[in-house]
């Protein structure tokens, strides 16, 4: 019942005198949840809010497979249940968030606590300038110009002395480095 909770609290808080943006920020919404949730009255609130309950969702289909990932490793984050889901179901249906949202469901409805893991982490020897750098990679979902979504990926590089970076940015994973063939 949180939802229609919040809708109650969303109505209230306007006909206190508040604005759509205040609303947004006190309930944690966005202005356009506001501004939905502002043209259902309460009984139109109760429909929807039991539609959502027994509604079929995208990632319900992989339900089975998403809880043996997140029981064999509780440590995994949704990020990481969102790209075995690509790569292992080739399934890339739903954004990040969705993911996010179900696997915290899942975790709530399951009992599956998330433990957290800690990086170890020591000092690195000083090096003489311009012989040691920092690389990592990184990657991105955006929007073409034909409205489809793709993933970029990044390697960027800081030097440790100068902290200067560079950054070069393509569309899939791994360059073939058919110069060092020959």
């Amino acid at each position: 019942m949180w939802k229609i909770e919040v809708i109650v609290e969303v109505h209230q808080l306007k006909r206190q005198g508040f604005k759509v943006a205040a609303i947004a920020r006190k309930c944690n919404l966005s202005r356009t949840t506001v501004y939905e949730y502002l043209e259902r009255d309460f009984e139109e609130a109760c429909r929807w809010v039991e539609n959502l309950k027994v509604r079929q969702r995208k990632l319900d289909p992989f339900q089975d497979q998403i809880l043996g990932w997140l029981k064999e490793h509780q440590d995994l984050s949704a990020s990481q249940i969102s790209d075995w889901l690509e790569e292992h179901c080739s399934f890339t249906e739903v954004g990040d968030s969705t993911v996010r949202t179900y696997v915290r469901e899942l975790r709530e409805k399951y009992h599956i606590p998330k433990t957290a893991t800690f990086r170890s982490y020591e000092a690195v020897e000083e090096m003489p300038k311009g012989k040691q750098t920092q690389v990592d990679f990184g990657e991105i979902k955006i929007r073409t110009f034909e409205g489809k979504w793709i993933k970029i990926y990044v390697i960027a590089f800081v030097l440790s002395h100068s902290r200067y970076k560079y950054a070069e940015w393509q569309d899939r994973m791994y360059r073939r480095m058919s110069h060092l063939n020959q």
